[in-house]
């Protein structure tokens, strides 16, 4: 298995802002690993409060015996591997895991979509995410999001309901509603959701800080729509215990550590009877094409990466009608590499 990684820093369109963090560009460790002549692609976005790092990102990769990934590549297996170097760091052990998914697809010939046993014809829509910022900037977003059919909006702070009136003065898209932990009043935080509700809101992310269970659980008893753990939420295990206290969860790869797991978060979440978003963070067609992959298992996509940024390196994925595009490509389908983008 030879290996080559490109460090790259992935610039935001507009500053992105949620309840609580804002920044203009995320730090991208983008990983190329090649095998009996193909190769396959990985990507780990280390947003800041997640406490991953290129320092931290390298440390790990120095640690990974490249030799113990022999195809046919058994995923349960490669990740109790990765798990076993390091504690934590997901997007990191995500970059590895989407690489080797990615060669798993060509040395098989099939898509990625396929191997998971995904329907191409079951593809969700995909929101285009608008962070908080002045009504000016809120209406530019919105006119960005062209051929969109879903908005999500950050929320969680005290200009909640201006940001939302200022999004219906010049759009009637339904909504998916992230409150990054923002409210702490579960009074407020449930008329709140009432009033989102009755502006087209289908869905709330993580409306109350992640440790308060039971003030979410208390919220989801009350709610007209889906209440949904995503700061709450990050590796499999932590499922069964929000169960009750959401209706469903949002899955990242950069926290599942890829592709297998979040697979098996769907399925364990069907099991528990609950609804299941797929997301992301800020992200190149890389990690996008791998959540594209298994959105058709899920209820909703929220997969944008590629059209909030400015310095995507790569093509950007095909979309029609809101709906990402499925091509018969073994692998990932990643198309535009750029020449000289990975050192070896």
């Amino acid at each position: 298995m030879q290996t080559a990684y490109a460090p790259y820093q992935l610039e935001m369109k507009h500053p992105f802002a949620i309840a609580k963090f804002s920044r203009t560009s995320t730090p991208i460790m983008l990983l190329r690993l090649s095998y009996e002549n193909e190769h396959g692609y990985g990507e780990a976005s280390m947003v800041p409060y997640m406490g991953e790092s290129m320092e931290t990102a390298n440390e790990f990769l120095k640690k990974v015996d490249w030799e113990s990934f022999i195809y046919p590549f058994h995923f349960e297996e490669i990740i109790t591997y990765l798990d076993s170097i390091s504690i934590g760091q997901p997007a990191i052990k995500a970059a590895i895991e989407i690489a080797l998914n990615d060669l798993n697809g060509k040395l098989s010939g099939k898509p990625c979509y396929e191997l998971y046993h995904a329907d191409p014809l079951k593809m969700p829509l995909t929101s285009y995410t608008i962070g908080i910022d002045r009504p000016e900037v809120i209406r530019q977003k919105v006119a960005d999001a062209k051929g969109f059919k879903v908005l999500k909006v950050k929320l969680g702070r005290e200009n909640d309901r201006e940001l939302i009136s200022t999004i219906r003065s010049v759009s009637d898209l339904p909504l998916f509603i992230d409150a990054n932990q923002g409210w702490t009043d579960k009074a407020k935080a449930i008329d709140m959701i009432y009033w989102l509700h009755d502006q087209g809101a289908l869905l709330v992310e993580q409306p109350m800080d992640k440790a308060d269970l039971e003030g979410n659980a208390w919220l989801t008893g009350r709610s007209p729509i889906p209440i949904l753990a995503d700061e709450a939420f990050q590796r499999i295990g932590d499922l069964t215990e929000l169960k009750g206290a959401y209706h469903g969860i949002n899955i990242k790869l950069m926290k599942s550590a890829g592709m297998y797991e979040a697979q098996q978060m769907i399925l364990k979440a069907r099991e528990l009877g609950m609804k299941v978003l797929i997301g992301s963070m800020s992200e190149t067609s890389c990690a996008t094409l791998a959540g594209v992959a298994l959105a058709p298992l899920c209820d909703w996509a929220d997969l944008d990466g590629p059209w909030l940024t400015k310095n995507n390196p790569f093509r950007t994925p095909e979309m029609a009608e809101g709906k990402y595009l499925l091509k018969d490509s073994p692998g990932l389908g990643l198309e535009g590499i750029p020449e000289g983008l990975f050192i070896s």
